[in-house]
């Protein structure tokens, strides 16, 4: 679901944080008590080395992806792809995971819709896939009306703006207009196909599958190919695969920059598929490369500060303060569901806020989230390609 989003506009101290809790707490909401256990997701923690992530030794994590970023990437999209998919089939085993991340420019001139958007092919045992999403200039969640002026319009950009991918990747998807939405169908009803982030106008996101596993590298190249000449970023997820395996996939392109994405349950032993003697063998990468990792933490919300400080300088951290339905502080206007959390980063906190859709006029919101929370906030939505 894409959610509005709102976010302290000062840093906060870990307890100032906690303060934003007992207030909750005092208007009748049900915040985390510091002491009890919350997910902790941990975003773009650069290392020095492998070795720095026994720092979060005393927490456990769980579903790891080793993350390849390649940034202001120039090269051949086909050969990049058809490296990892070959790697991949050498090392496939049900729980693996591979895929490949690249921008793609739609053609026609957009008012509603931003035109860069974004695709993955990607690996998975017995299939592969593609998945083309889309970006809006504004986020317009499930039940909100305030874009129905512009809604003939956005229906005639999200519908030109897929079949501008499926028409280059030559997929049979039908798109249609039902009940003043977008609506994607396959032709062959057999072929697995999803679409996802659904707001008032249709889809923002599609993914086709297939079980031949070669059949998307050179339509998703042709994809790639309308993001030329310019630089771009490039991520391959890998998830699942062995210690020899990552050390096939190291080869493709050194120079990468590698990122880690998990959960984290204690003791540190088992990496799903990464051990520490795995990460050892990224040791030799070429100077230059920059190491990150991201990844989900399990520990109390008291231990918060001591994550941050094994995430600095430059990682993010977020964790659910509180969440609540917001009747119960506005009776008299429309129920969504809101979420109050906590994000960290370099030493300082903020906190944030996000609602399904919003309850209030735009211009009423900043001022009652900040009688909730207690401090001034701005609104800041997150970036949907990350």
């Amino acid at each position: 679901m894409r959610e509005r989003r709102w976010e302290t506009t000062t840093a906060l101290s870990f307890g100032q944080a906690l303060a934003v809790g007992e207030r909750l707490a005092t208007l009748g909401l049900k915040p985390v008590s510091p002491a009890n256990d919350v997910i902790c997701y941990v975003e773009e923690w650069t290392v020095g080395s492998f070795d720095d992530f026994d720092q979060l030794d005393p927490w456990s994590t769980e579903d790891v992806t080793l993350v390849h970023v390649r940034e202001r990437w120039r090269g051949d999209f086909f050969l990049l792809s058809g490296a990892y998919h070959t790697v991949y089939q050498r090392h496939q085993d049900i729980g693996t995971y591979c895929s490949i991340s690249h921008p793609w420019r739609i053609r026609d001139m957009l008012q509603l819709h931003d035109q860069r958007a974004m695709f993955w092919i990607g690996f998975r045992h017995a299939h592969s896939f593609i998945r083309v999403r889309l970006q809006t200039q504004v986020v317009i969640t499930p039940g909100e009306t305030r874009g129905d002026v512009d809604r003939t319009r956005w229906l005639d950009e999200r519908r030109a703006a897929f079949l501008d991918a499926i028409s280059v990747l030559d997929l049979p998807i039908e798109t249609h207009v039902e009940k003043h939405a977008v609506v994607l169908r396959s032709a062959d009803a057999s072929i697995p196909f999803f679409c996802s982030w659904p707001d008032a106008f249709g889809p923002c996101q599609f993914e086709y599958n297939t079980s031949d596993a070669f059949e998307f590298l050179v339509p998703a190249s042709k994809l790639a190919e309308t993001f030329n000449p310019e630089p771009t970023g490039v991520r391959a997820y890998l998830t699942g695969f062995s210690e020899a395996a990552l050390e096939e996939f190291q080869g493709i392109e050194p120079g990468a920059r590698l990122a880690y994405r998990c959960s984290v349950h204690c003791p540190l032993d088992d990496l799903t598929g990464f051990s520490e003697a795995a990460l050892e063998e990224f040791q030799g990468i070429e100077p230059g490369a920059r190491l990150a990792y991201r990844c989900s933490v399990h520990c109390p919300l008291d231990d918060l500060p001591e994550v941050q400080n094994a995430i600095q300088p430059h990682g993010l951290l977020y964790a659910t303060l509180c969440e609540f339905q917001t009747r119960s502080l506005l009776p008299d206007a429309e129920d969504v569901s809101a979420i109050i959390g906590i994000v960290g980063v370099n030493g300082q906190f903020k906190i944030e806020a996000r609602l399904n859709r919003a309850p209030l006029h735009e211009e009423a919101m900043a001022r009652w989230l900040e009688g909730v929370i207690g401090h001034p906030v701005v609104y800041a939505p997150l970036p949907a390609f990350v």
